[in-house]
């Protein structure tokens, strides 16, 4: 996200502003002269300034700070704050390139709304910057398991049309991901890619975000829609838009036009759309929270992204991406996966998904040990399972059942774990637990292990030979 630079010559207000962002979760960095504030920028460009107009005993004032910063850094948005405000130093900090201006003493609450808003345009302008640049990272979809294979079969034929795409999947499973996809394989990649987080906008926000603003004060700003021109919309959690704001856009989808809020003119945009969501839309639908026109009109081809444990088989080599990219990136161990802990990796639940994934790698990167392979040890819920003398200790449950009925249970949980982590191939995990195929047939039924679709939530298994 970037920080927040507040400069002020008084104490007091630069280390009140600077808490109450700390309190919202912003990082801050404080100055209290224009010398200060200069130094700050040359070591590190702030995503958002906070300045004060008048700095007593400085060499430069707040607007001839703004205008060396607009100079060198114009994607920098600068709230000016003063004291001795009015009108016309408000209107000529706007003109001279100031996102907003605010009198002391300030509103909270306002203070709060003008910085989100700010941060918002200075997270566009980064991204804008970088798709112009044409230096944003390549997209990587990774994995070889039958899941994966059929997702990305679907996702290489929509990248040949225009048709709107809508992505379902749980949660940090990689709709994003393959969002992005489609946009860097089709004809639209030269154009911008502009991400709606619909979950993460403010209701009251939404259609200035989407729409843009007209007012006399500010002039025009853009919104999303109009910047994504050309290119790919992507709407992230499509179900969470606000009612009033879906209505707006199935008219944007059926007119390919739209006017600013506080706006006249007619704009015109040429726009892919691709939405993805974790919920059940027919669901919301029926109970009056998502259109179901707009549903019918996004809806044009669904495609499902796949769990992490719909593809098991893929979890070490995405294991291994993460830490390679962590390692890159942010100077962790670079270290390499042991057969044991990729296979407990395999066997794990990831209700989370990738994203879920990548983040139990990075926690295992900080707080595991600096070198050597990653062992069962150091993942979670993987300790103090091995003695180190070749003894298991025994769960509570398991140590108290007769030797008949332990011994059932475990193999009904081993081979249940096993055929989990090769994705239910019935062949692999008799190959791999050295079985006969028809053996481990028989064995799985007579353990009573299911072999339906329709479980009820046990593990359905395939055979590569039937």
């Amino acid at each position: 996200m970037g920080d927040i630079l507040i400069t002020d010559d008084e104490r007091d207000i630069r280390e009140t502003i600077s808490d109450i962002l700390q309190d919202e979760g912003f990082t801050t960095r404080v100055a209290a002269n224009a010398d200060q504030c200069m130094a700050e920028i040359a070591q590190e460009k702030p995503a958002l300034m906070i300045l004060d107009i008048w700095l007593k005993d400085s060499r430069m004032d707040g607007l001839d700070i703004m205008k060396a910063v607009k100079r060198d850094h114009p994607d920098i948005p600068i709230v000016i704050i003063s004291g001795h405000g009015n009108i016309e130093i408000a209107v000529a900090a706007i003109k001279q390139g100031a996102y907003d201006f605010i009198e002391k003493p300030f509103n909270i609450d306002h203070l709060l709304v003008v910085i989100r808003r700010a941060m918002e345009a200075s997270h566009l302008r980064r991204e804008n910057t970088a798709l112009k640049r044409g230096d944003t990272p390549p997209v990587e979809l990774i994995g070889d398991s039958a899941a994966f294979r059929t997702m990305r079969a679907q996702l290489d034929k929509v990248t040949r049309s225009n048709g709107r795409v809508m992505l379902t999947g749980g949660a940090g499973a990689g709709k994003e991901a393959a969002a992005r996809y489609i946009h860097a394989n089709s004809s639209r990649a030269h154009a911008p890619f502009v991400s709606v987080a619909s979950v993460a906008i403010a209701p009251d926000r939404m259609e200035d975000v989407l729409f843009g603003r007209e007012s006399p004060e500010r002039g025009i700003e853009q919104g999303l829609l109009e910047q994504a021109n050309g290119g790919v919309i992507y709407f992230d959690e499509v179900a969470d838009m606000p009612p009033g704001t879906q209505a707006k856009i199935l008219r944007v989808l059926v007119d390919q036009s739209f006017t600013r809020v506080g706006g006249h003119d007619k704009i015109q945009v040429d726009l892919r759309v691709i939405s993805s969501t974790t919920k059940d839309l027919q669901a919301e639908i029926a109970s009056g929270v998502f259109r179901q026109e707009l549903y019918h009109r996004l809806n044009v081809v669904p495609i499902a992204i796949p769990s992490l444990e719909e593809r098991r088989e893929d979890i070490p080599v995405l294991a291994g991406h993460f830490i390679a990219h962590l390692s890159k990136t942010q100077g962790l161990p670079l270290r390499a996966l042991s057969q044991d802990a990729a296979a407990e990796l395999q066997t794990m639940t990831w209700p989370g998904n990738i994203r879920q994934l990548r983040n139990v790698m990075e926690r295992v990167l900080i707080l595991g040990e600096t070198a050597g392979e990653i062992s069962p040890r150091e993942l979670p819920g993987g300790e103090d399972v091995d003695t180190g003398d070749g003894r298991i200790v025994l769960s509570g449950g398991l140590a108290t059942l007769p030797l008949r009925e332990a011994r059932e249970l475990f193999e009904r949980e081993y081979l249940l774990t096993q055929i989990n982590r090769f994705g239910g191939n019935i062949s692999r995990t008799a190959h791999f637990v050295g079985m006969e195929r028809s053996a481990l047939h028989r064995k799985l039924k007579s353990l009573g292990v299911m072999t339906s679709n329709k479980t009820g939530g046990r593990i359905a298994y395939f055979d590569e030979g039937e």
